[in-house]
């Protein structure tokens, strides 16, 4: 599973032999569908990836691009509650959008740019870019002070799972489908298989160890899922020492009461103790791995959003 913007970059890859567009929400007012800085991505047989509008006004881009693709001019694009298409695309609520559809090519959104945002994302670093809105070419910029419309490219937020058990593998798919990239930890080797584990990052240090290696940042989650007090208690007390937005530990209200008096115990002071959401999740009455899983997805983005500037 891939996050939007990666699948794009993904999709890129596929069709660079090929004319392409690509659109992007440049400014918004109300209560916008999608927020500024998401992309689409046409190809010249109407194929696509991504959003600016989660639906509403893709037709209308689609078109635009086609024109764009056929004679190489950027075109600018708005919708809202003024404007006949966008009440009959689904607007009405007072929601408007403006939309830049460049070419991919030097004389719009060159190709190297999805290379060095792969590149920055994966060294987990920002990229910004500028787009000359009357020119409508788009170039990597220093910061986010230079002259012209501004795109801020973040690198995917992160999850660290400590436990390799059934619920952390339906956790890691939902984690990587909305762009967070999750890590399994575990030092039990016939837990922490590539085959039940494809294509995650996994580490099999001590999870205290791990956890402080991995430098969580404001933008990482923290999951313990063992049920193993040997295994989840050290990696609380690591991930209670770091700023991350998020830090969740499973099991019941009796057994998180039992481990909060250990960690109590072990000098964790209280303050830090009220981080630990515990029992993990948001209560949805969830029953079996793959609902937890999605519990604890849904009490991460909660608190990421809680935590966003």
């Amino acid at each position: 599973m891939k996050g939007e913007l990666e699948t794009m970059i993904t999709r890129h890859g596929e069709w660079r032999d090929n004319r392409l567009a690509i659109a992007t929400v440049i400014r918004t007012w109300g209560s916008a569908p999608r927020p500024v800085g998401s992309h689409m991505l046409i190809h010249d047989d109407g194929r696509f990836e991504g959003s600016v509008s989660g639906g509403c006004v893709e037709g209308d881009v689609l078109h635009a691009a086609s024109e764009v693709i056929a004679d190489g001019r950027y075109r600018r694009l708005r919708f809202g509650v003024e404007n006949e298409t966008a009440w009959q695309a689904g607007l009405p609520c007072g929601g408007e959008i403006e939309i830049l559809v460049q070419p991919v090519g030097p004389d719009g959104f060159p190709p190297s740019l999805f290379a060095a945002i792969n590149a920055a994302r994966r060294s987990g670093e920002k990229l910004f870019t500028a787009t000359d809105l009357g020119s409508g070419v788009t170039r990597i910029a220093q910061s986010s002070d230079e002259a012209g419309w501004i795109n801020r490219y973040e690198p995917p937020r992160r999850l660290l799972i400590v436990g390799a058990v059934q619920i952390a593998q339906s956790l890691a798919r939902i984690a990587a489908e909305i762009d967070i990239a999750p890590v399994i930890i575990d030092p039990r080797a016939a837990f922490l298989t590539e085959d039940r584990f494809p294509d995650v990052t996994r580490d099999d240090r001590w999870p205290d160890e791990a956890i402080a290696a991995h430098k969580p940042d404001a933008r990482t989650a923290i999951v313990v899922l063992s049920h193993d007090p040997k295994i989840d208690d050290p990696a609380l007390i690591a991930a209670l020492a770091t700023p991350a937005s998020y830090i969740a530990a499973l099991g019941s209200r009796k057994s998180h009461a039992a481990r909060l008096e250990r960690l109590h115990d072990a000098g964790v002071n209280d303050s830090d103790l009220q981080r630990i959401d515990g029992p993990a999740g948001l209560d949805i009455g969830s029953v079996g791995p793959a609902e937890i899983a999605l519990s604890i997805a849904a009490g991460m983005v909660a608190a990421f959003a809680q935590k966003s500037p």
